[in-house]
Parts: C-alpha cells; structure tokens; sequence
C-alpha cells in the first residue's frame, strides 16, 4: 500500500513539473494595452503602445517614454529615454488577449533595494 502511494505521487509530481503555460510572445511584442497596480492603497489603470523600438507609457497622468531592447522572443529591457534606468520584463504566460509578466531592475544597484514584482497586461483593440 505504501508502494503504490509512493508511485501515485512521484506520478503526479512528474506530471505537475512538466506543465509549461502557453507563451506566444509574437503575439504581444507591439500594441497598445492596459494594466492595472497599486499606489498605497488605491488600485489604478495604466496603458502603454508598444512599438517596435519605443514604448509609450499613460499612468497616473503622466506620460513616460522607453526604447525597448528584445533579449529573445519573451524577454526585453524597457530604458527610460530621460534618467536612462531599465527595467527587465519577462512574458512568463500569454491568453488570446493578456499576458503575465515578470519585471525587476535590469541592474542591481547597491543602493536600491532588489525587488520583482508580476503584473498581467490586457490587449486593447
């Protein structure tokens, strides 16, 4: 009996390790897009156009300019255009219309606090 629980388990932690979530990255390398975060305690919506080169970011009644720099098909750097700080995004897991993403520094800074965080991100059309 304890046997068998044994390769009952191994065979559903076999299984569980293989899953890998859909990531069609093509799909969302340009296009315009809403997500949602935090400031405190009060939830907001951003929105940002990508393009081939630039992203353009509208939060918080600003708007924020970035070249992008592809590292492969579901990795980019996004660099400030003014104070030049970039921020390393990974697209970890894609729907017919999102995608779930994984962002921190792009470098460590001593002086900064290491920090990645995830967010998803929704296609506008």
């Amino acid at each position: 009996m304890l046997k068998r629980m044994f390769f009952v388990f191994v065979t559903l932690l076999l299984l569980v390790s293989c899953y890998e979530p859909s990531r069609n990255c093509q799909d969302f390398k340009t296009g315009e897009f809403i997500f949602n975060y935090k400031i405190g305690d009060s939830l907001k919506q951003g929105r940002f156009v990508r393009g081939e080169k630039y992203s353009i970011d509208y939060y918080d009644n600003k708007i924020d300019s970035a070249s992008i720099r592809w590292i492969n098909d579901c990795e980019f750097v996004l660099q400030d255009l003014e104070n030049k700080v970039g921020i390393h995004y990974k697209i970890i897991k894609t729907t017919d219309s999102s995608y779930t993403f994984e962002y921190k520094n792009a470098v460590k800074d001593p002086n900064r606090k290491f920090i990645v965080k995830t967010g998803t991100a929704y296609r506008v059309n």
